[in-house]
């Protein structure tokens, strides 16, 4: 119990100092702007918090900068887990995010458009 307080409070304040891409894309996302799909964001799913879910589709969006390029074990091991769990992942890079918002935003749209056959 005190390692889900930890995560809701770390959860908090990651919302409260969004990366350049992230605000972007929740912009985009955020009350049901991606045909009535809804999102969360800075989610925790068990010992993780994740940058964006539809839950209804369990899916999980991650935008990642450089620092991802010295973490790639570790994002193999989340990623595992998180599809064990049932969660599709997607993943973008931040320039992506920025530079291409409709591209990532046609990727996201097609794969929820395919959550209900899965």
């Amino acid at each position: 119990m005190e390692q889900d307080q930890e995560m809701l409070v770390r959860a908090r304040r990651m919302r409260g100092s969004p990366t350049d891409a992230e605000a972007r894309l929740w912009r985009c996302l955020r009350a049901g702007r991606m045909r009535a799909y809804k999102f969360r964001r800075q989610q925790p799913i068990g010992r993780f918090v994740v940058d964006f879910a539809c839950m209804r589709c369990k899916l999980v969006i991650e935008l990642d900068g450089g620092q991802h390029l010295d973490r790639l074990d570790q994002d193999l091991q989340r990623t595992g887990w998180l599809r064990s769990q049932g969660f599709e992942m997607i993943r973008f890079w931040n320039d992506d995010a920025l530079l291409r918002t409709d591209v990532v935003l046609e990727e996201i749209l097609r794969v929820l458009e395919g959550c209900g056959s899965r």
